[in-house]
């Protein structure tokens, strides 16, 4: 072969980075690409392993300043042109103020850009003007709380939730499973549906989501790459997603598209399903559902009503106590017929 061929090619297309930090035990790299134009690169490194379940312990560590530092310096020889932070709970568990020091640490180290998840979250809600939101997530009840009161004090308000209890394992979820949690958590009126954590597939359900809710669903790693290549000044790549296009918003005169879309992948019957129980277990997915006993209607203890942690105002009952991890509070009352979703 006559490598001087290649010469009139002019060499790869120049590529605009974004630097990524995730942490140990991410493992959608691919879903974070599925969102990325083809002139931009992502770079990614993890925070360094260590022996904790998900929780609000291990939110601590993965986020801490200094781990931080560590990981954008081991970016910096790819040069990103702006930094983002993937995981929600680790931005989240500091709150307002701690998300913006973890942003500010990452600037400082890389002297560029930089995003959180959490942050990308209510900067994707202001773009759609949502105060009154439906959440999903895979955590715990006292991270799922602590999202809850962190989205409270950007004065967004959580009317309707629902949560799986999982303390590992969760990239393994499948569609059927988020689409279900989402049915429940969305039963009212509300501005758009959150699903949260980056170690939760959720690119292929969003628009199914969508046309079956008629409302925005945005998730996690959604709109961390959302937020990091609008500082890029491009835009990420999404169809019939209403965050990344407007058309597909309700009210556009393109949303009815959406109503022409093939049947949901998720809807398949031969996927492992994940249930809740009423006590903590370190769980191991199996070829069906998680062992374990399961709840039932007969063992579910009547559940005390009272306002939520995050939004006073709309009447819901305490969430349950569900699954807790090591260490964690549990809710103020026992589990629901449905497993610890409310």
């Amino acid at each position: 072969m006559d490598v001087t061929s290649f010469s009139s090619l002019g060499g790869p297309h120049p590529q605009r980075g974004v630097g990524v930090v995730a942490p140990f035990d991410f493992a959608l790299d691919r879903e974070l690409w599925r969102w990325v134009p083809d002139e931009v690169s992502l770079h990614l490194t993890r925070t360094p392993y260590v022996p904790v379940e998900v929780s609000l312990d291990l939110a601590r560590l993965v986020s801490e300043h200094e781990t931080l530092a560590e990981a954008v310096r081991a970016l910096t020889a790819a040069e990103p042109e702006v930094l983002a932070y993937a995981c929600t709970s680790g931005s989240f568990v500091g709150g307002i103020a701690g998300e913006r020091a973890m942003c500010e640490a990452m600037t400082r180290e890389g002297a560029v850009a930089s995003v959180t998840t959490s942050g990308a979250l209510l900067e994707a809600l202001e773009e759609l003007d949502a105060r009154r939101i439906a959440l999903v997530t895979p955590y715990t009840w006292s991270v799922t709380q602590s999202l809850e009161e962190y989205l409270s004090e950007a004065g967004v308000s959580v009317v309707g939730r629902a949560y799986l209890g999982l303390t590992r394992h969760i990239r393994k979820v499948p569609y059927r499973d988020v689409a279900d949690m989402a049915r429940r958590a969305a039963n009212g009126p509300v501005d758009a549906l959150f699903i949260s954590c980056t170690n939760l597939p959720t690119y292929d359900v969003i628009p199914q989501l969508e046309a079956e809710l008629r409302m925005p669903v945005i998730s996690a790693n959604q709109v961390t790459m959302w937020s990091a290549l609008r500082r890029l000044g491009t835009r990420a790549v999404g169809p019939y997603q209403a965050l990344i296009n407007a058309g597909a918003r309700p009210g556009a005169a393109e949303f009815g598209v959406l109503d022409a879309l093939p049947a949901p992948a998720y809807e398949s019957a031969d996927q492992p399903s994940y249930e809740v129980y009423d006590v903590y277990e370190a769980l191991e997915p199996s070829a069906g559902a998680v062992g374990g006993p399961a709840v039932t209607d007969a063992a579910v203890p009547p559940i005390t009503a009272g306002p939520p942690t995050a939004a006073p105002a709309d009447n819901l009952p305490d969430p349950p106590g569900g699954p807790a991890g090591p260490g964690e509070a549990t809710g103020p009352a026992g589990p629901t017929a449905e497993g610890g979703w409310t």
